[in-house]
């Protein structure tokens, strides 16, 4: 664009337009032809109602135009504000209200973000179809309402909803389960607006008969949780949890583990089960799933730089604890020599075992014990130094970290030789010097049998998906529980029936 009708676009100086056509009078549609942003773009953007109105007039196709960062005219006049740019931009055409920019978000996307009422007002009236719009990840203008904390423009575009006969849209979901109750419910309470906190939209959708007759209070999102459960799950000291909590409760609001969906019914009948079956409610496992997955790392929601970060923290810890504890074994160490004797000395004294100062004290008097110790450890040891080369894969400097973990791994691999005793000593060669080599085929097998696992326990009926991952764990425990208990009980009979004979 040229430098001169750019800034009377930016000024809004019509004067200055109408001199550039005269001198050139192809000009904008040179613009149209080499730009992805236009004069339009430019007064939508600095609020220049006049100018804008003049090159509508003369260039009505700049307002279907995205400019290089994927919004229109009508997006950058309703993210503003300028509620009388929009409605000369509707008056071309209303489904301009439409328009998906970046991210597929439309202007009353954009308005909603902002809080701008007005703008807002006029979009619904102009186009009420663009209420059902969704963006790139599912939500609707009252999602973003709701995670932007404008209760002012989501009770704007709620009314209008219910002036539209479309209150069904308040149970739209995106793309991961969630209503806006499941939002409104998860909203910190601390980042909410103090002139309108969030209990008040919890307080529009129940409290309104038409939409609360419309809403889907114990609706499930896509990690099996009501508005309910995600609301107890905050701790009771969050300011208006227990307000919310009351006011779902008070609308009939359950917990997921209270709802009958129709999977569970055809995966568990009762008609099957035995008679002496009897089925017990478990809302601590069920806290603990909740819990869980709060935690869990989700694609699109977790940042995996972040995640990375978290990882490389806590597997620094984990190598500084095992380093820490390969150094200073249980015991201490011996600080004298204690050599084996000649037989034919009868002065000395063997009222200890034989040892080397630097030795473990533990490794000369419980060799099993210490050699436990030393495999767990190693292998901690090992495995955190794996996993950090791994997250540091690409990162500046490699060639030197990899030196530095390198040098950590001889220094703990030559004192563990120092300190334990002969009989572990070459055992500790092998192991220490296969492990590194080995973890990437170790880690390869155990994730192949742990797949391999789920997808059996999946296969069994009437269980949760988390009880469901620890059945074949408690099914060997208990087959091997009963099965030392059977032959103890045999062998207490015959023991019992000899002393009966004798």
């Amino acid at each position: 664009m040229d430098s001169r009708l750019f800034e009377a676009a930016q000024t809004g100086d019509v004067g200055a337009l109408f001199d550039l056509l005269k001198e050139h009078p192809l000009m904008l549609h040179a613009v149209a032809l080499t730009s992805g942003e236009t004069p339009l773009h430019v007064a939508s953007l600095a609020g220049h109602v006049d100018f804008v109105k003049e090159v509508i007039r003369l260039k009505p196709e700049f307002a279907k135009k995205l400019n290089q960062d994927g919004f229109s005219p009508m997006h950058l006049a309703s993210a503003n504000g300028y509620l009388e740019i929009v409605r000369e931009l509707a008056k071309i055409d209303a489904s301009h209200c439409r328009f998906q920019g970046r991210n597929r978000k439309t202007p009353l996307h954009l308005a909603v973000i902002n809080g701008r009422i007005e703008v807002i007002h006029e979009l619904l009236s102009s186009c009420p179809e663009s209420v059902e719009d969704l963006t790139f990840g599912g939500q609707t203008a009252l999602h973003i309402a709701v995670i932007n904390n404008h209760f002012e423009a989501f009770k704007v575009v709620a009314v209008g909803l219910k002036r539209l006969n479309k209150v069904d849209q308040l149970n739209r979901r995106d793309d991961q389960g969630n209503t806006v109750l499941h939002l409104a419910a998860s909203t910190k309470q601390g980042e909410a607006s103090m002139k309108h906190p969030i209990t008040s939209v919890v307080e529009l959708i129940l409290g309104e008969d038409t939409i609360n007759k419309a809403i889907e209070i114990n609706a499930v999102n896509g990690s099996s949780l009501t508005a309910l459960d995600i609301v107890q799950s905050f701790p009771r000291e969050v300011s208006d949890c227990w307000k919310i909590e009351k006011l779902l409760l008070s609308a009939g609001a359950k917990k997921a583990t209270d709802i009958q969906s129709p999977a569970s019914s055809a995966a568990v009948s009762c008609s099957e089960l035995p008679s002496n079956h009897t089925r017990t409610s478990e809302p601590s496992q069920f806290t603990l799933d909740r819990l869980c997955e709060s935690f869990r790392f989700q694609r699109g929601r977790d940042s995996p730089s972040q995640v990375r970060s978290d990882l490389l923290i806590i597997t620094v810890l984990i190598a500084t604890a095992t380093f820490q504890a390969g150094m200073s074994p249980p015991g201490g160490f011996w600080q004298d020599n204690n050599l084996p004797v000649s037989s034919n000395d009868t002065n000395s004294t063997t009222a200890t075992k034989p040892h080397v100062a630097g030795t473990s004290i533990l490794g000369t008097k419980n060799v099993v014990q210490y050699g436990l110790i030393l495999f767990f450890n190693s292998t901690g040891f090992y495995m955190s130094l794996f996993i950090l080369n791994l997250l540091t894969w690409g990162f500046p400097l490699r060639l030197e970290l990899q030196i530095c973990l390198l040098g950590m791994s001889v220094t703990y691999y030559n004192a563990m030789i120092q300190q334990s005793p002969p009989t572990l000593t070459t055992i500790f060669y092998v192991y220490a010097g296969a492990l590194p080599l080995s973890l990437p085929f170790l880690f390869f097998a155990v994730r192949k049998i742990h797949a391999k696992w789920r997808s059996a326990s999946a296969l069994l009926p009437c269980r949760s998906s988390s009880t469901s991952t620890m059945l074949p764990l408690l099914s060997f425990v208990a087959n091997g529980t009963r099965q030392l208990y059977s032959k103890w009980r045999n062998r207490h009979s015959r023991t019992t029936g000899r002393a009966d004979n004798v």
